[in-house]
């Protein structure tokens, strides 16, 4: 039964555990005919807590595709990690097809209501709110795309019953779960600042009865939580019509600053499929997310610089590798800050950000001898006039990485935003996003220029999900990872790469090595790091902030030249990376 193996599961402890499995099989999808395996491939979950993890394990052993198992494993991880993900948020998912070589992006971004303005976030004398004011509104939250982007995915590559893919969290959500330790220390930290601990069901679902967080280990139920998963399990659009939907227009419209979001809205909301935006590096191709995300723009930004240099000469234990890892960060970030938007509202210079020559432009700023002071964003190949940015960070974000037995491979990240989201909890168990703080708080410079990242009715903010696929030069799937964190997210993810395909570390040891955060003129770098190296890039000119808590989720998969794979779980977090 599914309860005696998740129960097993969060015994066990949170860290790298691979054992071998059965050979998946032959199950009707009710979305077209199972295709049986013959010679099936390794499988692996790698996500962030262990009883997420167990079911997409489960989906797997049942034959189901990669999809599958992300629908599983995303349906525990809203239960189980609400801080990060849920219901109410939205996500990326790169997709890479074994059969055909293809891969896709499933975009389920949030948008914003109809009827809000660009001048959303400016109060009444045309001032920006202060975020603590933006974040908990209900101004904050969007159109949650999550459910719908699944829905699409499913119908496209699902070998399981829809349904099936709800079950776990129902389980779980019925028979109770323990909290984290995660769990209840961001419970704690937000208490002073947030509604989050005021405002019920939000506070007895948390907190106790003298507004502690729930204990670690304390067995939370969510009854709620499991009638709407069975309401979305019977159909999903009902999330998007019905009596969810309701209850997520009514709680955004309340106060403080009640929000403009409607039923209309949310029936109207639409998924996207990309292509995804895949760049070469050396003899790989690293395949992410489009905007409105500017992860894969950015990710193909500085790996584009670094391919200019000998990285393998200059490993995780040099002041040069970290030195160029720093600059192409902050040239990367500079552009992503000034560029990037939803292409269906601003003019993105997509190719122009990781076109070749453009990129060696940028590499030639780079000096050796000493660090840029400051970096200002270039000009790429068709880029419009670009404004100063004025998006704040936030990190409530959940990443995974699976491999089906089929070969097919999901990469994806979720997000509420903020921990916690707007900090709003539903009637239905789940908490609301408050991704609308990722526009821009000012839309247009002094000029009257209009940032490419400003608020605009029906539009997707700008987003840092960075989930990334690595083919080999025959389109052979490499590895997988992303990670959430914010802004942070994109530096993570490029962490892992230079780790791996130049560092050659493995997925456990690119993932457990210190991280470090270039963007504008300061460094943050995690506890941990070599003094020496500090040292020695202090030298450099750089302006370090060190022992910081840069706090990531990376996940990832790696598959070796015999077909073996490896995984990485981020000791950061609860995570797991199995094998069925």
């Amino acid at each position: 039964m599914y309860m005696n193996r998740v129960l097993l599961a969060a015994l066990l402890p949170f860290a790298l555990i691979a054992c071998s499995g059965d050979a998946p099989r032959q199950t009707d999808t009710g979305s077209g005919d199972a295709r049986p395996v013959t010679e099936p491939e390794e499988a692996m979950v790698a996500a962030a807590h262990p009883l997420a993890v167990e079911a997409g394990l489960e989906a797997l052993r049942a034959g189901g595709d990669a999809v599958d198992a992300a629908l599983a494993v995303q349906m525990v991880l809203g239960l189980v990690e609400p801080q990060s993900s849920g219901l109410g948020g939205g996500s990326f998912m790169v997709r890479y097809d074994a059969e055909t070589g293809s891969v896709t992006v499933y975009d389920g971004r949030e948008t914003a209501p109809a009827a809000i303005s660009e001048d959303h976030w400016l109060d009444e004398n045309g001032e920006p709110l202060g975020f603590l004011d933006a974040w908990q509104s209900g101004q904050s939250t969007g159109v949650p795309g999550a459910v719908a982007m699944l829905a699409m995915a499913h119908e496209e590559h699902g070998r399981l019953d829809w349904a099936a893919g709800f079950e776990a969290g129902i389980d779980v959500a019925e028979a109770g779960f323990p909290i984290s330790g995660r769990t209840h220390s961001q419970a704690t930290r937000v208490a002073q600042i947030s509604q989050l601990s005021r405002r019920e069901p939000a506070r007895s679902y948390f907190y106790d009865e003298e507004g502690n967080a729930r204990p670690e280990g304390f067995i939370r139920t969510n009854p709620a939580y499991a009638d709407t998963l069975r309401q979305i399990a019977a159909d999903w659009r009902s999330f998007y019509t019905g009596e969810i939907a309701e209850q997520i227009v009514a709680l955004a419209g309340e106060e403080p600053r009640g929000g403009v979001l409607t039923m209309e809205d949310m029936a109207s909301y639409q998924p996207l499929r990309h292509e995804a935006l895949c760049v070469p590096y050396r003899v790989y191709r690293v395949c992410s997310a489009p905007p409105p995300s500017s992860g894969g723009v950015a990710l193909g930004a500085i790996m584009g610089v670094l391919e200019g240099y000998e990285m393998n000469a200059f490993g995780p234990d040099t002041v040069e590798g970290w030195h160029l890892f720093i600059e192409a960060s902050r040239l990367a970030y500079a552009d992503r800050d000034q560029y990037v938007g939803d292409p269906a509202f601003a003019d993105v210079p997509v190719q122009g950000l990781i076109d070749r020559e453009y990129l060696a432009e940028r590499r030639a700023l780079i000096s050796m001898e000493q660090t840029l002071a400051p970096v200002s964003r270039g000009t790429p190949p068709g880029a419009p006039d670009g404004i100063a940015d004025t998006t704040p960070d936030n990190s409530g974000t959940s990443h995974m990485s699976i491999r089906d037995a089929y070969g097919n491979v999901v990469s994806m990240t979720s997000s509420v935003e903020a921990f916690f989201g707007s900090t709003r909890m539903t009637p239905g168990g789940f908490l609301l996003n408050n991704q609308l703080t990722d526009f821009a708080f000012v839309p247009r410079d002094a000029d009257g220029r209009t940032h490419p990242n400003a608020p605009a009715a029906n539009k997707r903010p700008r987003s840092s999900m960075s989930p990334a696929i690595v083919l080999d030069s025959d389109g052979e799937f490499v590895m997988a990872t992303g990670s959430p964190g914010g802004t942070s997210i994109i530096a993570y993810t490029a962490k892992t790469l230079v780790a791996m395909l130049d560092w050659g570390l493995s997925p456990q040891e690119a993932v457990a090595l210190p991280n470090v955060v270039a963007r504008g003129d300061m460094v943050s770098i995690e506890s941990g790091f070599d003094p020496e190296l500090l040292e020695g890039l202090r030298a450099l000119g750089h302006q370090i902030r060190g022992e910081q808590g840069e706090n990531s989720g990376l996940h990832i998969i790696r598959r070796h030249e015999d077909g073996t794979l490896e995984g990485g779980a981020d000791p950061r977090r609860d995570g797991q990376a199995r094998q069925p």
